[in-house]
């Protein structure tokens, strides 16, 4: 079973920061592309940011761009999901999720095979 363990969400007004943290193993996070992944209820998951395996190809939704930023602890084995400037259309349940071993920033949502339990994030004045 692929561990993937989200948190860090919560209720915030607009304008407002958080930090969400994705906890996984070495093997996953050091050989794996990863991704954060939004979805409001009624909708299709949708697809924030995701990252190579090796970090070096990141992948921004045009709506979080500028806004959002992906960034990875090796030394923790966890992948962060940086939100500023938060925005009422951003209340989502967000999921981290493993895609494909050694593979690239680019690859699609239908390519990721392991989801975090996700987390609620609504901003909200």
């Amino acid at each position: 079973q692929v561990q993937l363990v989200e948190s860090g969400g919560g209720l915030v007004q607009p304008g407002d920061s958080l930090r969400l943290s994705c906890v996984t193993s070495e093997l996953t996070f050091r050989t794996y592309a990863m991704g954060w992944f939004r979805q409001v209820p009624g909708k299709e998951r949708e697809s924030v940011v995701r990252i190579s395996w090796g970090g070096g190809v990141e992948n921004y939704a045009d709506s979080v761009k500028g806004r959002f930023t992906i960034s990875r602890d090796r030394a923790k084995n966890t992948v962060y999901l940086q939100m500023n400037n938060l925005k009422p259309e951003d209340t989502a349940v967000y999921y981290c999720a493993r895609g494909p071993l050694y593979g690239s920033g680019s690859v699609g949502i239908d390519d990721y095979d392991s989801w975090g339990q996700g987390t609620q994030v609504t901003v909200s004045s």
